[in-house]
């Protein structure tokens, strides 16, 4: 693919998916409308601003959109080549976070790193280097992936370490997303049936043990099941989201005039970014973006299919797992902010705000948006090769 790269072709248009550029950049800017709407206040709390918060989200997609810019340039066969070291790099971030006095601590947890005064999540890092691990393990070795249950096994074990790691930070909304990520790649990727299902009710299980042995999360299970028991404790965030549910209405009670977020929602800018815009801009809003998530995934996995058309497997299989991703976490944060899922500290990709997983996520649209070019450069010179 080294003749579709932009540097060899300096003249040549960059083929760019218009309906994922929209769907993105009317998800960026709903986010940050959003997040203005529930941070101002905040703003004025912690640093008498009004635009502070609202200033550094404007910042953080500033720096997400000229990173994925950069992001952009780099082909294919050089993610496809780097992608075992890259996983053993995630490693050791994973490993480095959980350093006293390395670690950024926040709410009990320490998940962040601190770079140039950037917090950088790094369970959002890991779960693009596992995508990229994943697409090019199953290129590898597609034959052992599709009649081996070692095949599936084998790479499960070092996500597994991977998401051990992340559940001592902890983090298990992440190490979940991670191997929801990995099985449905491998089942795109050609996986039997038998072993698969066996495969998924064997990680079924032990998210369950490690659910109902952990307090913390024993507790957020209960108070899922009946928030208003435990409306006072555990169960006051997804009461106080499901109020601002019930607030919106269908046409909500306008941009700005939610009163959940005025200190009775936590996290209202961030994991709960969904039931201020449920309550500020009703039904409608919340179906808009819904829609737009579904266009992304439907987007995703189309491009992933191209790839898959054109022989790019490792391409193909890039595009399906950042489609999971991104579908399956928009789902779960969705769910959590409407009652039908435990609380899960996982942000809404695009929307949320956060720098760090702002610039990944930009970064992962970014290379969603290469496959598509290097796809269409790919039919393009094998269409001008066929009329020669």
């Amino acid at each position: 693919m080294a003749d579709a790269s932009p540097k060899s072709r300096p003249n040549q248009k960059f083929h760019i998916d218009e309906t994922l550029l929209t769907t993105c950049l009317c998800l960026l800017g709903i986010g940050f409308v959003m997040v203005a709407s529930s941070s101002m206040h905040l703003g004025v709390k912690m640093a008498d601003d009004v635009s502070y918060y609202p200033f550094k989200q404007l910042l953080h997609i500033i720096l997400g959109l000229v990173f994925s810019a950069g992001i952009l340039m780099i082909p294919m066969k050089y993610w496809q080549r780097i992608g075992q070291p890259l996983f053993i790099a995630g490693l050791v971030l994973l490993l480095v976070v959980l350093v006293p006095g390395i670690g950024v601590k926040v709410n009990g947890s320490t998940r962040w790193l601190s770079i140039l005064g950037l917090r950088i999540q790094v369970s959002e890092v890991m779960k693009f280097i596992s995508v990229v691990y994943m697409a090019g393990y199953i290129t590898r070795h597609r034959e052992h992936v599709r009649n081996s249950i070692f095949g599936l096994l084998r790479p499960l074990m070092l996500l597994s370490l991977a998401s051990i790691l992340l559940l001592l930070e902890p983090d298990f909304g992440s190490s979940v997303v991670i191997l929801i990520i990995a099985m449905g790649m491998m089942f795109l990727g050609g996986a039997r049936l038998s072993p698969f299902v066996a495969l998924v009710g064997l990680v079924s299980g032990a998210a369950v043990v490690l659910a109902y042995t952990s307090p913390y999360r024993l507790k957020r299970i209960t108070s899922f099941v009946d928030p208003w028991e435990h409306a006072r404790d555990s169960g006051y965030q997804l009461t106080q989201a499901l109020i601002s549910f019930g607030r919106g209405e269908v046409t909500g009670v306008g941009l700005g005039n939610g009163l959940q977020k005025l200190f009775y929602l936590p996290e209202a800018h961030t994991d709960f970014l969904f039931s201020v815009l449920g309550e500020e801009l009703g039904l409608i809003g919340v179906i808009v973006v819904i829609a737009l998530f579904t266009t992304l995934i439907f987007r995703g996995f189309a491009i992933g299919q191209q790839a898959e058309q054109a022989g790019e497997q490792f391409s193909a299989l890039v595009a399906y797992g950042l489609a999971i991703w991104f579908g399956f976490q928009s789902f779960v944060n969705m769910g959590v902010n409407m009652g039908i899922l435990p609380t899960k500290g996982l942000t809404l990709p695009l929307m949320s705000y956060g720098g760090g997983s702002m610039i990944i996520m930009c970064g992962a649209m970014a290379v969603l948006f290469r496959i598509h070019y290097e796809v269409t450069e790919l039919h393009k010179s094998n269409v001008k090769g066929a009329r020669r």
